[in-house]
């Protein structure tokens, strides 16, 4: 039999009844995005909760293209501030602003639980508001978002290949944290099949090696140090005519930096596209961001990372697997076309689905 929701016993993995059946029944839940690989992620895990009977209302940070992405896949949310920019202080000014307005947002609406994939907003309102939060993601070495995100969460759900004596520094342990196998990008791929007409919608000729290339997050915390391989890679690939790059750049303002280098066989989308069709279809994946890395690989396309902070425990171990290569020198990057493509790895987002509301086991 289904049981109400009732905070930390579900969160923590507690069992409140007796028998086997730990579904959660009817939850008001919140889920707040603020980057675009967020969309991608909660995509499935909203329909999935929906499906169950929950009520789910979505905030979005204004950043990127996560409001572009919102509307692409059909999800409606309330948009509550955005990034406060690469300065330490303008990004502590935006998260005490956002904090507020999501709290107000909140107040009132008798949100059961809260989740979202590493949003200190969101861990700082429900907290506020004595909403029990769950907190996701799976890169471990943001540690300022991790000491506000996981200390104030009641359940941490993250993938089995961080290691996890690395949380402890963030009050997580055992009774907390919660793992699951693979790639998050695996659960959400699972009913993923390719558009043919995405590199066609964008000019790309697909004769030529076709590379998708994605820029550092030259504003997130946690990646602060310059990538100078960055613009010599896409000097490289941009000045070969066998080559076709589609820049999938983060922001505006790095959409207009690329473009105004003029290299010739470099392509700049005018807005948010479908980017897992491009990372399917193409020879070649090159990215300073973990998500379209992991993408890559769960979709079979080869990846270098250009990634110029630490490599958490999930990236570790690709590498060593040999399925991920760091790029340390432009001209070490293999250009040439894709062979057959290898079978889609896919899981079950309903095992993440339990997880997040602590049916699984913690």
């Amino acid at each position: 039999m289904a049981q109400r929701y009732r905070g930390p016993a579900a969160l923590t993995g507690e069992a409140s009844h007796s028998g086997g059946d730990r579904r959660i029944a009817g939850v008001r839940i919140w889920i707040d995005m603020t980057a675009a690989a967020h969309v991608l992620v909660f995509r499935p895990i909203v329909q999935r909760l929906r499906a169950r009977g929950h009520e789910v209302e979505l905030t979005a940070r204004d950043y990127s293209q996560t409001v572009e992405l919102l509307a692409m896949h059909g999800l409606e949310a309330t948009v509550v501030g955005r990034h406060g920019g690469a300065n330490r202080l303008g990004k502590a000014a935006a998260l005490a602003r956002r904090t507020r307005a999501l709290r107000r947002f909140a107040r009132g609406r008798d949100f059961e639980l809260a989740l979202a994939h590493g949003s200190n907003e969101l861990a700082l309102a429900a907290a506020m508001l004595r909403i029990p939060a769950t907190n996701t993601f799976d890169y471990e070495f943001a540690v300022l978002q991790h000491n506000v995100g996981c200390r104030l969460a009641r359940r941490v759900v993250v993938p089995d290949r961080i290691p996890p004596e690395r949380l402890k520094r963030f009050g997580v342990g055992p009774a907390k944290l919660a793992q699951y196998p693979g790639l998050k990008e695996e659960y959400y791929l699972y009913d993923f099949e390719a558009d043919e007409g995405v590199p066609d919608a964008l000019g790309v000729d697909r004769e030529r090696i076709v590379v998708v290339f994605r820029p550092p997050a030259d504003v997130a915390l946690y990646h602060r140090m310059q990538n100078p391989l960055f613009p010599q890679v896409l000097d490289r690939l941009g000045r070969d005519d066998g080559v076709h790059t589609v820049v999938l750049p983060r922001t505006t303002e790095q959409r207009e930096h690329v473009r105004g280098l003029g290299l010739p066989s470099v392509i700049v989308p005018d807005h948010a596209v479908d980017a897992q069709s491009l990372i399917a279809l193409a020879d070649l994946v090159i990215s300073a961001g973990g998500t379209m890395n992991r993408e890559a690989i769960a979709l079979g396309t080869p990846v270098y990372t250009n990634y110029a902070g630490r490599l958490g425990g999930v990236d570790e171990a690709l590498v060593a697997e040999g399925r991920l290569r760091p790029l340390t020198d432009p001209q070490a990057v293999e250009l040439r076309k894709r062979g057959e493509r290898a079978p889609i790895e896919r899981r079950d987002p309903d095992a993440l689905v339990e997880l997040l509301l602590g049916e699984g086991p913690a």
